[in-house]
């Protein structure tokens, strides 16, 4: 059964904390973030100026005697329209030279996330959800580019223009003018403040119900095969399409929501404008303001309520990007399972002896998978490992790697533990094929070159050789820039795992593991990859996890594992004379291959 994608962290308050983790990107670029604060603050200034410039024109006009044209004003006119040009190239420049900041702190917090994807412990990708994953990223990314745009240049530049406007108008015209504008701003903030705390919750689960219609189709899509093996098209497509509904409901509720919030935004404004026009209106009618004075405060209040009526946007913007971005934040807050010991060393490799002692894993505490299981591998011996389905196995492998650690026990590589050492230097002296290969959605060549990203053309070459891939290379019409398709899916089970034997190759270790490599493949198809494996393996440590005990008779000890217990090992003939666990695996192998 597939996993729902976990619902978001509610968020009921602004968190600065999105914030604080921002400021080191930001400051990146001091030098721009000051020029553009400077064009931010020239920018304000001639904005609140420009309504004094109008109130002049106006006024010249009003008192004009006669309709002589020379005497209009042109001066004031022109320094109008100056100034309306200065305040679109301020705010043009000051976009251009924050735009460069915004972008690398994009760079910069995707790199970061996606460096953390990659450092968190296996358990944690065998539980994602790709598709939801993917959207929490993008939204993340997205919601960080808003935050860092209009968090600086909408709320800070409106509310100095706040200050400015509320101060001139105390000033100029009197405390009710004032009064009547701050009240009207701060009932407009506190509205807006509460209402998109309301609907928050109404973003969160549109964003949920988005990530989950994603995860489905994702799902589907990467088991194309399974689906239409089953011929289950229709039932995926009604799966699609109620998560779809579940979107659709989230939407709607979420577009109501806004219309609630735009529609009060709208009555405060309105209120206050209605209230501002008509003092102006009596001063005027008293004589006690000019016309000008009128058109003046008409300006400043249709000036203020523009940035204002954006700043309730920015501010709904801002708390969607916080509940989008908070996702990836937690992505970023999680620690891996397995990590590195604080006085880690580089593995140092002398002969390339692996020894396991005293192993106890569990995945979860009530189904112990390895029990006290001791055994040794020789440097340039080859030890394989066999046992029935889930007698422990391929969990010795992901042991061997570090994807996960033994609650009790040791392994050892040259006697050094190997989880004293980093995993980077462990692995990189651990050569794998797995039993199932996947491979990118790139050239073979660019696959192959996987295993050693520094490898020349020729040694690549020299790669494809060695692993038997060469008639088949030369088969295909583009030959090695042949695209493999989405996870090798264009290439057989045997071309695959020749391409993972070329790429171990290529990587060169010391200690080479073998996870079931010929489990799937057909017989003419394992005779052609352990011919390979065998040239490969030579004077190499090798620990070769075994399903066909056939391709192991050649192995120098063989453990034999059953429910997670050593129950015996010797090699292929002791354990045959042996008469016990191996000899009836044996035995049955025959029978059903006869």
């Amino acid at each position: 059964m597939r996993r729902s994608h976990q619902p978001d962290q509610e968020v009921t308050t602004f968190n600065w904390h999105v914030i604080k983790m921002l400021v080191p990107y930001l400051l990146e670029f001091k030098l721009r973030i000051g020029l553009a604060l400077l064009c931010l603050i020239l920018t304000k200034i001639a904005s609140v100026y420009l309504p004094f410039i109008l109130k002049d024109i106006v006024d010249i006009l009003d008192t004009q005697q006669d309709n002589r044209i020379y005497l209009v004003p042109f001066a004031l006119v022109a320094a109008y329209g100056v100034v309306r040009l200065a305040i679109v190239l301020f705010a043009e420049i000051r976009d251009t030279l924050f735009g460069r900041v915004t972008e690398r702190a994009i760079r910069r917090i995707g790199l970061k996330v996606f460096k953390h994807l990659h450092q968190l412990d296996l358990d944690f990708h065998l539980n994602r959800q790709t598709g939801g994953l993917s959207r929490d990223i993008d939204r993340g990314t997205s919601g960080i580019s808003f935050l860092m745009r209009f968090m600086v240049f909408s709320v800070v530049p409106t509310l100095i223009e706040i200050v400015m406007v509320v101060s001139i108008l105390f000033v100029n015209y009197g405390i009710w003018f004032a009064v009547i504008t701050l009240a009207s701003i701060v009932f407009y903030v506190v509205y807006s403040v509460y209402a998109t705390n309301w609907r928050t919750k109404y973003i969160r689960a549109a964003n949920k119900a988005d990530s989950s219609s994603n995860t489905r189709a994702i799902d589907s899509l990467l088991n194309y095969e399974t689906v239409k093996y089953f011929t289950n098209e229709a039932y995926e497509a009604s799966a699609y399409d109620n998560q779809l509904a579940d979107w659709e409901k989230a939407k709607m509720q979420n577009r109501l929501s806004l219309f609630a919030l735009n529609g009060g935004q709208a009555v405060i404004i309105s209120m206050s404008m209605t209230a501002m026009l008509a003092l102006a209106a009596y001063e005027v009618t008293h004589e006690n303001m000019t016309l000008g004075d009128f058109v003046l405060i008409n300006a400043f209040m249709m000036q203020l309520f523009i940035p204002l009526g954006f700043l309730g946007f920015v501010y709904r913007e801002i708390k969607g990007s916080l509940a989008n971005i908070e996702q990836m934040f937690t992505l970023m807050a999680k620690k891996a399972k397995i990590e590195d010991a604080e006085n880690a060393t580089e593995l140092t490799l002398a002969k390339g002896d692996i020894s396991f002692q005293g192993i106890h894993f569990a995945y979860q505490e009530e189904r112990q998978i390895i029990k006290d299981l001791s055994f040794k591998v020789p440097a340039g011996h080859k030890v394989a490992v066999v046992g029935e389905s889930g007698s422990g196995k391929s969990t010795l492998v992901k042991l061997l790697f570090r994807f996960y650690d033994a609650q009790q026990g040791e392994i050892t590589i040259d006697g050094q533990k190997i989880n004293a050492v980093t995993q980077h230097s462990l692995r990189k002296n651990i050569g794998i094929v797995p039993q199932d290969t996947v491979l990118f959605n790139e050239s073979l060549f660019e696959n192959i070159r996987y295993g050693n990203t520094d490898a020349t053309q020729a040694e690549v070459n020299e790669a494809i050789k060695l692993a038997h891939l060469s008639a088949f290379v030369e088969s295909l019409p583009k030959g090695v820039e042949t695209v493999v398709g989405e996870r090798g899916l264009k290439l057989s089970g045997g071309e695959k795992q020749r391409v993972a034997i070329a790429r171990t190759i290529l990587k060169n270790p010391a200690i080479l593991v073998f996870d079931e490599a010929t489990s799937s493949l057909d017989s003419h198809s394992e005779q052609a990859i352990l011919k390979a494996i065998k040239e490969v393996a030579q004077n190499h440590t090798s620990l070769v996890i075994a399903h066909r005990l056939s391709t192991i008779i050649d192995a120098d000890n063989i453990i034999v594992l059953h429910q997670g217990e050593l129950v015996e090992q010797g090699n292929h003939k002791t354990l045959l004379s042996n008469e016990s666990y191996y000899y009836r695996m044996w035995m049955l192998q025959q029978n059903n291959t006869n």
